[in-house]
C-alpha cells in the first residue's frame, strides 16, 4: 500500500530565473503551491508526484512586472490559474508532464534526495531539491522585446529550481 507524503509548505520554494537584456537574471518565485507524493516506500523509487502551482502567486520584487507576467502577453493567469506537474517516477531524475499556460509537455527534473528525517515533534518528513531548464516558447510564453544594441529583452530559457520539504501521513 503507497504512503502519502505531503507537502511542507513552510520549508519549500520555488523559483525560476530569466536572463534579463541578455546581462543579468532576473529571478522569482511562487509563493503559493502544493505538491503530494504517493510512494511504495522511503526509497521513492516508484513515486508518483502531483504538484500545482497559483500563477496569481508568482513575485519577482516588482508589482508591475509581476503584473505583466500574469497577463495574456506571458502566463494568462486569468484563463490559466495553475500551472502543474505529474511525474510516475522518482529518482535522480524525473520525468513527468508540465502544464503552463494551458500548454503539456514533457520535461526532466534533475533531483536530489535530501534523505528522511524525524523532527522534534515526532513527524517523519522527506527532502528533494530539484532544477530543469526549459524553454519559455514552448509553452506559449512569447512576449520579448528587440534591444537596441542587439538581443532580447527576455531569454528563452528558464532555470526552474525547488527545495521541497514533505510530510509522511500516518
Amino acid at each position: 500500500m503507497a504512503t502519502k507524503w505531503n507537502l511542507d509548505p513552510t520549508h519549500s520554494e520555488v523559483t525560476f530565473k530569466v536572463k534579463h537584456m541578455m546581462i543579468s537574471n532576473i529571478k522569482g518565485q511562487f509563493k503559493n503551491f502544493n505538491a503530494e507524493i504517493e510512494a511504495d516506500d522511503d526509497t521513492f523509487k516508484s513515486a508518483k508526484v502531483n504538484a500545482t502551482i497559483d500563477v496569481d502567486s508568482i513575485f519577482t520584487n516588482n508589482t508591475d512586472r509581476d503584473n505583466h507576467l500574469k497577463s495574456a502577453e506571458f502566463f494568462n493567469a486569468e484563463a490559466n490559474p495553475t500551472i502543474t506537474f505529474e511525474s510516475s517516477s522518482l529518482n535522480n531524475e524525473v520525468e513527468g508532464n508540465l502544464t503552463v499556460n494551458g500548454v503539456t509537455k514533457p520535461i526532466k527534473l534533475n533531483v536530489e534526495f535530501g534523505g528522511v528525517n524525524v523532527d522534534p515533534w515526532g513527524n517523519t518528513k522527506a527532502g528533494f531539491s530539484f532544477e530543469a531548464k526549459i524553454n519559455r516558447k514552448d509553452f506559449g510564453l512569447n512576449w520579448n522585446a528587440a534591444l537596441e544594441a542587439g538581443g532580447v529583452m527576455v531569454s528563452e530559457e528558464v532555470k526552474i529550481a525547488g527545495e521541497l520539504q514533505f510530510v509522511k501521513q500516518a
